[in-house]
């Protein structure tokens, strides 16, 4: 008779804002299944109880779990246990140990949502097989993570990769971070409306608005890319990155982004021997960061390649 036994699989779970989305994979990268819940933010702990529920739901449809990982906004401890510092939300995040809360008798480790979204990327994604790599998540702010040789950037107390907010202009406002002039403050969504003069709600709008031949618009938009090719230029003399990654929600915009992106880098990257950074779209979408938290699970993640 076939062996009916489920397959062993690891649980990837990331945390977002207001819900809990999860991959079952083996550890050849077969995804198994998928699973996703919501929870109200302002409950308390309802994360957490998010969390849980969807372990339940997995292991009723697949069995138990053989490894659990999570990603997770904010600076993940050193221990690697919990998330260390998660400033103005996610009351009860900070300090909360996962493997006891789920009550299980191993590891449950716990990465940064940005720095699991590349691990996740490299793995199963737009940078497979890669070992310098950058990636950039260009939403409401801008995220990002590092890898150099093989080895994500966590740095000594656990914010590396924060590319969002580096300064490009020193006389600029101060960011969320304190950062003056910062590539978050240049080409986010949350001052969107504040840089077109209240014009657009969103970065969309804008870039539907340039497709329409608002010259306006254009002039807003191509500031923005202005910004973030010198960033990248910036970023590639810093950690020489063999691919960029570019996801979130503004890297969907696809060519009216990438087309005058990498003509605008094409004129500022220092290409030594003329060859400069690729830059590619994000493949793994939503669940990026349930893919890399799988993968810091099984052992088998960058620091140990």
């Amino acid at each position: 008779m076939p062996d009916a036994r489920p397959a062993a699989y690891t649980l990837g779970l990331d945390l977002g804002g207001t819900s809990v989305k999860s991959v079952a994979v083996t550890s050849a990268g077969e995804t198994l299944g998928r699973f996703h819940e919501a929870f109200d933010l302002a409950e308390p702990m309802a994360f957490a109880r998010c969390v849980a529920s969807v372990v339940d739901q997995a292991s009723d449809a697949l069995g138990k779990p053989a490894r659990i990982g999570l990603s997770a906004p904010g600076i993940a401890a050193k221990d690697g246990r919990s998330i260390a510092v998660m400033p103005g939300r996610f009351d009860g995040l900070e300090g909360l140990v996962w493997a006891e809360f789920l009550s299980r008798p191993d590891r449950v480790p716990v990465l940064n949502d940005a720095h699991a979204a590349l691990l996740g990327e490299v793995w199963l994604g737009a940078a497979r097989g890669c070992r310098d790599v950058l990636l950039l998540t260009l939403g409401t702010g801008v995220g990002g993570a590092a890898m150099s040789d093989g080895r994500l950037l966590r740095g000594h107390m656990g914010k590396a990769g924060h590319l969002g907010h580096v300064s490009l202009d020193p006389e600029g406002p101060p960011d969320i971070c304190g950062t003056p002039g910062s590539l978050e403050d240049a080409i986010g969504n949350n001052n969107i409306a504040a840089r077109t003069g209240g014009r657009f709600g969103t970065t969309h709008d804008l870039i539907r608005a340039c497709a329409d031949g608002d010259a306006g618009a254009r002039e807003v938009w191509h500031r923005s890319l202005r910004a973030l090719a010198a960033a990248l230029a910036s970023f590639g003399n810093v950690f020489d990155p063999e691919v960029v990654i570019l996801g979130g929600g503004i890297a969907r915009a696809d060519e009216a982004l990438f087309t005058p992106l990498r003509d605008l880098l094409a004129t500022r990257e220092w290409r030594p021997g003329g060859q400069g950074m690729r830059l590619v779209a994000a493949q793994l979408g939503e669940h990026a960061g349930a893919y890399g938290a799988a993968w810091n699970a099984t052992g088998s993640s960058a620091e140990a390649r």
